[in-house]
């Protein structure tokens, strides 16, 4: 097992990597689980896969698992579904000193993590993250939203976990499209800072999806690292080192939205997609070589992630998809901020991009 520690100040924790971890949950968990009854959120896919084995670690420690399964899939984070778990967590008489138990992907992680921010001003979780994007990214940070009509993750806060678990048999389970999705987490770490990473990746990321164990545990490993010290520098936001890892989500959402936050295109295609875009566009400004624009795609692309936008066939035009973009949670004193590369492994913040010029620039990508 590998531990990471993540260096909050007031509130460090640790994300431990490995085998095993789910069926072990108990153990794991020591005297965080305070009472026979633990509660646990998750959706209808991963309780038909790991439900009993959860179940069968607690009982042999004298605890009873309690459920609360949502439909798989983004839809569920939303207003209804959060006050539907509030209300579930208030009926089983959570206490503030009590963990709530997050088991699942990112949706699972966001929505519980949120509920439990704001349930009697702040209750602990742990994360429990079954797919690779939760692992390698969700559910470290604190990050926690739903979201709202406007746009995704409108709505939420920060809420650090006390524990993440991350059971590397979990991914065994995963199809091929949600590993693909979730690698897309994984290259971004190599984009953003770390050349050599993306190198790794070029060579390996085919091996990370097709299952190779160590190839999994050196991405899970190595992602969260990297995660982990970036959180600690800037937890909320706030000097701009923390809003790096939003490389390929700014134009990924907006193409989230125009998709309706649908499985036509999940979380991990639409950042994949994204940091594409991002490299086109950084392209298009000089700021970064045609050719490792290119070659961003050609990786992408080769380990079955979308990398051209006029493939989705979408019924928009560029002004549609900027749009969306006005509703990014880095919009500042009515700018927006955008994350482009000077070159692979340096990943910069933008603060004077003409959206006229994005536009224009999707419009191109759009057609081809």
């Amino acid at each position: 097992m590998t531990i990471i520690p993540v260096d909050i100040a007031g509130r460090p924790y640790e994300v431990r990597i490995g085998s095993g971890l789910l069926a072990d949950l108990a153990g794991q968990c020591g005297k965080r689980l305070r009472k026979t009854r633990v509660p646990i959120v998750t959706d209808v896919n991963v309780h038909a896969a790991w439900g009993a084995v959860v179940e069968a670690s607690l009982a042999a420690a004298g605890h009873v698992a309690v459920w609360r399964v949502l439909p798989p899939g983004e839809a569920s984070k939303s207003w209804s579904e959060l006050w539907a778990t509030v209300d579930w967590l208030l009926a089983e008489e959570i206490e503030r000193g009590d963990h709530i138990l997050a088991l699942g992907g990112g949706v699972i992680g966001d929505l519980t993590g949120f509920a439990a921010a704001i349930l009697k001003r702040g209750c602990h979780f742990i994360q429990l993250p079954t797919s690779l994007l939760a692992q390698v990214d969700s559910s470290v940070g604190g990050k926690t939203a739903i979201n709202a009509a406007a746009g995704k993750n409108l709505v939420g806060a920060f809420h650090q976990p006390a524990l993440v678990l991350a059971d590397l048999d979990a991914l065994g389970t995963l199809p091929a499209r949600e590993l693909a999705a979730g690698y897309a987490e994984v290259v971004k770490y190599g984009l953003i800072g770390d050349a050599g990473f993306f190198d790794w990746c070029e060579r390996h990321g085919s091996a990370v999806i097709a299952g190779d164990e160590q190839a999994r545990a050196h991405a899970v490993a190595t992602s969260v690292a990297a995660k982990a010290r970036i959180v600690a520098e800037d937890e909320r936001e706030t000097t701009g080192r923390r809003a790096l890892l939003n490389l390929g989500h700014t134009f990924g959402h907006a193409l989230e939205a125009e998709t309706g936050f649908s499985d036509r295109l999940l979380h991990g295609e639409a950042v994949a997609l994204g940091m594409v875009l991002a490299a086109r566009y950084s392209a298009r400004t000089g700021l970064l070589r045609g050719q490792e624009a290119e070659r961003i795609a050609g990786h992408i692309a080769s380990v079955g992630l979308p990398a051209k936008l006029s493939a989705l066939a979408l019924d928009c035009d560029g002004a549609t998809l900027t749009a969306h973009m006005l509703h990014d949670k880095k919009m500042d004193a009515g700018t927006l901020p955008f994350l482009l590369m000077r070159g692979i492994g340096e990943t910069v913040l933008a603060r004077d991009v003409a959206l006229d010029d994005v536009t224009a620039f999707l419009d191109n990508e759009l057609a081809g």
